[in-house]
């Protein structure tokens, strides 16, 4: 399951989403907005992106991590719009039957949608000033 929005991610539906009775285990990640970066303080992030291009990446990303390993169930959600401090901005949740399996491939499906979804963040920071970051950055 692959989803962009701009509602809160709801942890426990994802979950819901990969707990299967094959799978032994379940990895969930969520990123988070975080208050500092380095010494600058943040109030809220912005995010925008290319729907089409960045459901089509998430997509494959999904399709290659069940080719790449023994996933049971995969799902990849991005919030789109304004986030506040503390709110899940990203979620990578992944069933396998074992836990070495789930652990590698929902570290390696975060760090890949970073780098390939084209999906940008407008870091607002506490001074007024605000900081648009590519994907990768």
């Amino acid at each position: 399951m692959i989803q962009l929005t701009r509602e809160p991610i709801d942890a426990n539906k994802l979950l819901g989403l990969v707990t299967k009775p094959a799978a032994g285990a379940v990895v969930l990640f969520l990123g988070t907005v975080r208050e500092f970066t380095g010494d600058r303080q943040t109030i809220a992030l912005d995010y925008e992106g290319y729907p089409e291009m960045a459901e089509k990446k998430l997509a494959e990303l999904e399709q290659e991590a069940k080719v790449r390993w023994p996933l049971v169930e995969c799902a990849l959600v991005h919030r789109l719009g304004r986030l506040e401090l503390a709110e899940a901005s990203v979620a990578v949740a992944v069933s396998s039957p074992h836990r070495d399996v789930a652990f590698e491939a929902g570290k390696w499906l975060i760090d890949t949608l970073k780098e390939v979804v084209p999906i940008w963040k407008k870091e607002n920071w506490a001074d007024g000033r605000t900081e648009w970051v590519h994907p990768g950055g």
